[in-house]
């Protein structure tokens, strides 16, 4: 086995391991805290909403940070810190009393949540910047074969005890920290190293160093609206499936190992073959297309079965077209430039994150609330349908243009 091959291993292991841990506790939070909340599931809505948002907020204003540090430093000792940061917020959820201290253990995790965004700049450090679209897609199996485990695993574990799945994914982060410091070797040469500066270490400046190159700052846009529009089922999937199928944490933990599934498959499998045929840019027309029709579906099915053929054919989706805006801009940036790049990407997409989970969580909460003038579970689904159609119509206007001007960047 060549070097490079060796070194891609362990990073998208060292990601897989830290996505277990995170799945074991997906199924288990929105409960806990609704059990905080004397079992007010509307309530524990608008809660679980605010403490995402309070997650995605650490994780804008830190990510360039450590982006940058990596940059300078390397990408293997920020990666053991973020693991390290998710291992302390898994004790601290275990033990939490009350909201409070559930909040601060978010709050860690958010600002060391770095360890996708350093996997990225990683895979681009040893992938030529041809195949780097189909890399980004590894992220995303080893991502799902996390979640296909994890939810699965966390949803047994908290029919036991809803603390139990914290624990392990706190040895889980704490092994990875051990098996990160002595499997995972430095990728970022030292001549490709880039001098720390505190002007492109925060989110502001991250982005307008970024926007020196213009086809990143588009696709910047483009990315950053679809990643908003499909975070609405990571945001709802617990709450719409209890309350619309009656669903317990195993069929959820069960349905959410199925979405591990379609990222396995979506990312890992179909970029190899689609992207290199098809483009970059159409796979992106393409994926965002079936996401519309994906979240539409999600909204007005009626039965909980029929989640699966939805979710099957959803790995046509943003699975697909995410990887190849991620390639698209990778390759315009120089190699002393990708963790900033990554950390830009992690801060802007966090930004809409801060509102975006309460706004789908709120959305959720009010349209089954006695409030609302007619009750709609699908709700958030046919908002975040209408955002993903914003970003095809973008999309469409920016990649149409770009490729008439006879400058595509197609693999």
């Amino acid at each position: 086995m060549d070097k490079r091959r060796a070194s891609m291993i362990a990073v998208l292991s060292v990601v897989y391991i830290d996505m277990l841990g995170i799945g074991l506790a997906f199924p288990i939070l929105p409960k806990l805290i609704e059990q905080f909340e004397g079992g007010d599931i509307s309530r524990a809505s608008y809660i679980f909403g605010l403490m995402a948002g309070a997650y995605a907020l650490m994780q804008f204003l830190f990510a360039p940070l450590l982006g940058a540090l990596s940059d300078r430093f390397g990408r293997r000792p920020v990666i053991l810190l973020a693991l390290l940061g998710m291992g302390i917020n898994y004790i601290l959820l275990a033990f939490a009393p009350n909201l409070i201290w559930f909040a601060l253990g978010r709050m860690i995790a958010g600002a060391m949540g770095a360890t996708f965004s350093a996997a990225g700049a990683y895979l681009a450090d040893i992938t030529p910047p041809e195949k780097r679209a189909q890399s980004f897609g590894l992220i995303g199996t080893a991502f799902g074969f996390g979640f296909i485990t994890g939810p699965a695993i966390g949803g047994l574990l908290g029919a036991m005890d809803l603390r139990l799945p914290f624990l392990v994914a706190a040895g889980l982060s704490f092994a990875n920290v051990l098996f990160c410091y002595f499997a995972l070797p430095e990728s970022l040469a030292r001549e490709n190293r880039k001098a720390f500066s505190f002007k492109s270490s925060h989110p502001i400046g991250a982005v307008r160093e970024i926007g020196k190159f213009p086809t990143v700052l588009a696709l910047l846009v483009i990315f950053v609206m679809a990643q908003f529009a499909n975070r609405v089922a990571e945001m709802t999937w617990v709450l719409f499936t209890s309350y619309r199928f009656h669903w317990t944490p195993v069929q959820t933990g069960i349905s959410l190992a199925a979405v591990g599934v379609t990222f396995i498959i979506g990312q890992g499998v179909m970029p190899r073959f689609l992207i290199p045929r098809l483009g970059e840019r159409r796979a992106i027309f393409i994926g965002l297309g079936v996401s519309i029709i994906v979240l539409a579906l999600y909204g007005i099915i009626p039965q909980g079965w029929m989640v699966y053929p939805v979710m099957a054919f959803g790995i046509f989706g943003w699975t697909v077209a995410a990887p190849a805006v991620q390639g698209l801009m990778s390759r315009a940036v120089p190699a002393n430039e990708q963790g900033l790049l990554q950390g830009a990407l992690a801060s802007m997409n966090n930004l809409t994150s801060i509102a975006g989970p309460p706004i789908w969580t709120g959305l959720f909460g009010y349209f089954v609330s006695p409030a609302a003038p007619l009750i709609i579970p699908g709700a958030a689904f046919f908002a975040a349908a209408l955002v993903f159609s914003c970003a095809l119509g973008l999309a469409v206007r920016w990649l149409s243009l770009r490729h008439a001007a006879a400058q595509p960047q197609e693999a």
